[in-house]
């Protein structure tokens, strides 16, 4: 892996180098000084950090809507995380709790769990719904950022 990933801040958005032998340490934003997520994890977003993010990353954000007792949505969880860790400095990976966010999906009209959407540079790029092999999911993604 490279010395640095990018990663964009949840706060203020904007695109960080992440040096990698910072993994485990506080790494903060070179704009807002606030904390900056790990690359390669899946976060589990606030509406605020995933309106912060879908407006304002260089990045291309894919958000996975789920419900912890969606048993498609569950099976999708490691998928999405190997995803998450594959792609790390491409790709922003967010996972939202439909029980708690409805209304992040319904601004984005999600109908069923689980549904991923991609978004680069403030716009919708690809949508999909229901579970699916973590080759296809793969393959979804690299046709679409």
């Amino acid at each position: 892996m490279a010395n640095n990933v990018k990663v964009s801040c949840l706060a203020c958005g904007s695109t960080n180098n992440y040096p990698m032998d910072a993994i485990g340490k506080k790494v903060i934003c070179g704009r807002c000084k606030r904390p900056l997520p790990q690359p390669g994890n899946v976060i589990e977003s606030t509406p605020e950090q995933a309106y912060t993010l879908i407006q304002k990353s260089s990045l291309p954000v894919l958000i996975d809507f789920f419900t912890p007792t969606c048993a498609p949505c569950q099976m999708m969880h490691p998928i999405v995380h190997e995803l998450a860790e594959r792609r790390a400095g491409e790709l922003m990976v967010l996972q939202v709790d439909m029980n708690k966010h409805a209304e992040l999906g319904a601004a984005f009209g999600v109908q069923g769990v689980p549904t991923f959407i991609i978004f680069s540079k403030g716009f919708e790029r690809a949508r999909t719904s229901g579970a699916m092999s973590e080759t296809d999911l793969s393959l979804w993604v690299a046709s679409k950022i």
